[in-house]
């Protein structure tokens, strides 16, 4: 296998928080084989000259979705699977060269997909991807607008691109294990109200507790986890005692829940920038009315979210959930979290706590021997200057991912 060498590099190890100085990394095949310090004794096929730059663990995103590529959220529903795989694959492109090696999609994306990238038919991020998000009638996966009045199903299920529709645990056990089989490496859960659906409240309650532990038990089963969708603190509650291992968004979460979450070792990914490009472009861009107007609910109270889960010790992941061309912001969200969070809680966010997250502790989110050789060289100290992480653009230099540079600006 081939063997490529980076020297001269500033290492920055995420987990101990420290970077040293003139080391290199021997990346063999997909694998990193060697860390060290100093020039490295041998040849290599390819060397690259650091030239003092920050090496670090290739980026995670663990809240995406590649497939809805527009705020307009109505125009989604008649398009062909084709065209939105074409539109996905710009998106997941651009990821790839903001220095995110590894993306989580939170419902849309399949196993075609992410497929496509492993194939190397699409230049993206590997993907973990949801499949088809669970949701209740009425639910936040449940896009039908308030006028469409569809026959009940007797199957007690409805089915799109993007979600299940379903009610009732053997309904809501049939559509897990659909995912499930179909490669799904984590399942989603619509468990309260959202901003982008068009007739539930926001701070409804949705899915029982019955259905959510049902869908969490056969996740289980699988030997994978539950992500859910929630904002209310009875909402993250109820999928925390269902067992919910990560909780998405949590905007409006208080401190009981938090020491819950913290207690049982969950995770919160909050999404904060998609509220602040839905703020600023979504009227333009389309977006409902009726979501604009829920956005604000949310909006305001997602730095004291992160606060909050901060001081009761919850493990907090990092996410995005952009549409549309508002992708491009995918970086911002550091500086907006920044508020709160320190640049190496920022960047262990983006690497180390979600690696664990995504159960790849030691593979991903790390530049240890023997983990997946995805790395991304930046010009300038991170952990001194946050802005080399909201700027890719003027600071990433390369990124390489399974061993392969991607990209490199050097």
């Amino acid at each position: 296998m081939a063997l490529t060498q980076i020297y001269n590099a500033n290492l920055l190890d995420p987990e101990r928080g420290t970077i040293t100085p003139d080391a290199h990394i021997i990346v063999e095949g997909t694998r990193i084989r060697e860390v060290g310090e100093g020039a490295p004794l041998g040849s290599a096929d390819l060397s690259i000259d650091a030239e003092g730059k920050t090496l670090m663990p290739g980026l995670i995103d663990a809240h995406v979705h590649a497939f809805l590529t527009s705020m307009d959220m109505s125009s989604l529903a008649g398009r062909p699977m084709t065209l939105h795989a074409f539109e996905a694959a710009k998106l997941l492109e651009g990821m790839l060269a903001r220095g995110f090696t590894t993306v989580r999609d939170a419902a849309g994306a399949d196993w075609g997909l992410a497929a496509s990238v492993e194939r190397g038919l699409i230049k993206g991020p590997r993907i973990f991807f949801s499949g088809r998000s669970i949701s209740q009638t009425g639910g936040h996966g449940d896009p039908r607008p308030v006028w469409e009045d569809p026959p009940i199903c007797a199957c007690g299920a409805n089915s799109s691109w993007l979600s299940h529709i379903v009610d009732g645990v053997d309904a809501v056990r049939t559509a897990v294990r659909t995912e499930l089989r179909r490669g799904a490496t984590q399942i989603k859960l619509m468990a309260s109200g959202g901003v982008a659906s068009p007739s539930d409240p926001l701070m409804s309650l949705q899915m029982s507790p019955e259905e959510m532990k049902v869908a969490c038990d056969e996740a289980r089963d699988w030997g994978t986890y539950t992500m859910a969708h929630a904002y209310s603190p009875d909402a993250i509650r109820r999928a925390l005692e269902a067992g919910v291992r990560s909780i998405e968004h949590g905007n409006l979460i208080d401190k009981d829940v938090a020491r819950l979450m913290a207690k049982k070792d969950a995770f919160l990914v909050p999404t904060l920038v998609t509220y602040h490009t839905l703020h600023e472009l979504g009227r333009d861009a389309g977006f409902p009315e009726q979501s604009l107007a829920k956005l604000a609910d949310v909006l305001e109270a997602g730095i004291g979210s992160l606060e909050i889960a901060k001081r009761a010790g919850v493990q907090i992941g990092f996410g995005t959930d952009l549409l549309g061309h508002a992708h491009a912001q995918q970086c911002r969200e550091f500086e907006i979290r920044s508020e709160v969070l320190s640049p190496l809680e920022l960047i262990r966010s983006a690497t180390t706590i979600n690696a664990e997250l995504l159960n790849q502790t030691g593979n991903l989110g790390t530049l240890g021997q023997g983990a997946t050789a995805d790395l991304i060289l930046i010009d300038g100290n991170p952990l001194e200057n946050l802005s080399v992480l909201t700027d890719p653009a003027v600071h990433l230099k390369l990124v390489m991912k399974d061993g392969v540079i991607v990209h490199n600006w050097r």
